[in-house]
């Protein structure tokens, strides 16, 4: 009798049942199986939404924020461009004054109320350098100056001693940010949403302007709370207004609205009209020093009608720094216009937008007063050409998708005559020569202006240079 254990082949060819035990048990182990995967399934199934301030924190090289040196940058950077189009917004000579001060670990501790800690466990920290890599360096420089010393007894060229290289990434720097402006100012209900809510602002219009998307001073605020935690602070007055609004807030990422500290209305005795906006950041003075100096000089040559005070602070006075860029003239580029869309330049999505928001009830005249470059006989015979389902009075509310793709289609075969271009506003041959001038002192000067181009019905118009 053959003495073959479970689960073998018997002598006769069969198979044995496993025992009700041994099912049991596999019968366990897999349902174990299959409720230890089923949370994992379900995890990755969740749907995730993000809101446009974390996108942008998450992708923050996109806006110019890639490290604390580009950052200070690109922070001050914005702040100049934003006081520059207020101040040309309502014709008024730009007087801008920018300060960055240099504000070190200990005060900034201080200033969110954080005590200065002595180290205990020095070999806890990146930089810290322990014994047998001391003795290494030591050696190391004493070689080199050995060899030094040959050298200069031989005559021979002398190197600089090397730079020691700590191994730690070192501590942060700190910057405030002050930006100061004689612009337009800005509402005091507005304020809020216009620095805590990402892709909200003023520019949307079809206006030319140096920014769009109402991303510079948020995404300097988003650092601000990314790399110190602390609030912006605004300080903002309209012409007329016998008030300055004050407002501190910070933005709630994951929600992408205000947090707002204090919104508040103070006195305005000297009757003082522009925005000042202060932020506090993680920088990098030492290594975007020359590049935000090359700019400010880039903006004297290109904005001769302006005037800039830039000052660096520290307390180390050697540090200190202030340049006044001067106005030049007095002559400024005319206000930029308002326009309306060019029909070639427009998509399925705009011209549902359009219909939206239009207030013209037909088909003609929506096609008259929401688009440049269309006269009514124009319009006449567009509507003529787009078929028996069209008409001068038909409501624009009524039009279907497949009428609506028949006008786009339309608006991308038909010709149009190109836009007029008058709604642009070019610094101009003269404010560059005159600039140019004033900054690099050269001994002769040539300056070009291109005419005016289009590409698919957008204005161009290529910097003089």
């Amino acid at each position: 009798m053959d003495d073959s254990s479970d689960g073998g082949a018997t002598a006769g060819g069969t198979k044995k049942k496993p025992s009700a035990a041994a099912a049991k048990g596999k019968a366990t182990g897999k349902g174990k199986a299959t409720s230890k995967a089923a949370p994992k399934a379900k995890e990755s199934s969740l749907l995730k939404q993000k809101s446009p301030a974390e996108f942008f924190a998450e992708n923050k090289n996109i806006a110019g924020f890639d490290n604390p040196g580009k950052s200070l940058y690109t922070t001050m950077r914005e702040l100049v461009e934003n006081a520059l189009d207020s101040a040309e917004s309502i014709s008024e000579l730009p007087d801008i004054e920018i300060t960055i001060e240099e504000i070190t670990k200990s005060k900034f501790n201080t200033m969110i109320g954080l005590v200065d800690r002595e180290r205990v466990d020095e070999a806890l920290y990146d930089d810290f350098e322990s014994s047998k890599a001391r003795e290494k360096r030591l050696a190391k420089e004493a070689r080199f100056q050995e060899t030094q010393a040959k050298n200069a007894a031989l005559g021979k060229k002398v190197k600089d001693t090397p730079a020691a290289r700590g191994k730690g990434r070192g501590e942060a720097s700190f910057f405030r940010v002050t930006c100061k402006d004689n612009g337009r100012g800005m509402p005091h209900e507005d304020i809020p949403n216009m620095f805590g809510r990402v892709l909200s602002g003023t520019k949307y219009g079809l206006r030319q302007t140096r920014g769009k998307f109402g991303l510079g001073a948020k995404m300097a605020l988003i650092w601000s709370k990314m790399s110190t935690g602390l609030p912006i602070d605004i300080k903002s007055s309209m012409k007329g207004q016998d008030y300055i609004t004050f407002c501190r807030l910070d933005i709630d990422i994951h929600k992408n609205v205000p947090h707002i500290h204090l919104h508040e209305k103070r006195e305005n005795n000297d009757h003082w009209h522009g925005a000042e906006i202060q932020v506090i950041i993680e920088g990098n003075w030492t290594t975007h020093r020359s590049r935000i100096l090359h700019y400010m000089r880039q903006m004297a040559v290109i904005t001769p009608y302006a005037q800039f005070l830039f000052r660096f602070l520290s307390d180390a006075a050697e540090k200190n720094l202030t340049i006044k860029f001067a106005r030049r003239t007095d002559v400024m580029p005319p206000v930029p216009l308002l326009t309306k869309h060019h029909p070639s330049a427009v998509d399925l999505l705009l011209i549902k937008r359009l219909i939206t928001d239009t207030t013209k009830p037909n088909l003609l005249q929506f096609l008259q007063h929401e688009f440049v470059n269309i006269s009514k006989a124009h319009a006449d015979r567009l509507i003529g050409e787009m078929g028996p389902d069209f008409s001068a009075k038909t409501t624009v509310n009524s039009l279907t998708s497949q009428q609506l793709v028949r006008i786009h289609q339309l608006f991308r075969q038909a010709k149009f005559d190109d836009p007029s271009g008058n709604c642009l506003s070019p610094a101009g041959e003269y404010n560059l020569r005159l600039g140019i001038i004033k900054e690099l002192h050269p001994d002769l000067v040539a300056t070009h202006a291109s005419s005016l181009r289009f590409l698919k019905g957008i204005h161009l118009l290529l910097k003089p240079e």
